[in-house]
């Protein structure tokens, strides 16, 4: 069964930083888009960060210039690495594996961020 497991939430003051990994298991993850979404209280799921199998990489407008994504193949892995982190960022961040060819996604249990003010 596909698997995947997010870790590196927590607490953190504004102005901080951490960084968020993903690991995959029983998944040939190299053939997989990658992704970030997250769910703050009361709305709806949000793409946050994406990149391609071939790391093409991409941001939603809120965390542009702020938030990397990157991926280890060879680790079965995605990271976040999320730099001046605003209260607005506190949310549930769930990791995406997506293959558009196949039609397969999947869905981790999610970490939470939670950002004080």
């Amino acid at each position: 069964q596909v698997e995947l497991v997010e870790s590196g939430g927590g607490l953190v003051q504004a102005g901080g930083s951490l960084r968020l990994s993903c690991i995959g298991a029983r998944l040939p993850f190299y053939i997989y888009d990658m992704a970030w979404y997250r769910q703050a209280p009361g709305k709806q799921r949000e793409l946050v960060a994406s990149i391609s199998g071939g790391g093409s990489a991409d941001y939603s407008d809120s965390v542009k210039g702020r938030f990397t994504i990157s991926r280890d193949n060879a680790k079965n892995s995605v990271y976040l690495q999320m730099n001046s982190l605003e209260p607005e960022d506190t949310g549930v961040y769930y990791c995406n594996a997506d293959s558009e060819r196949y039609g397969l996604t999947y869905w981790g249990e999610g970490t939470l961020v939670t950002v004080s003010s």
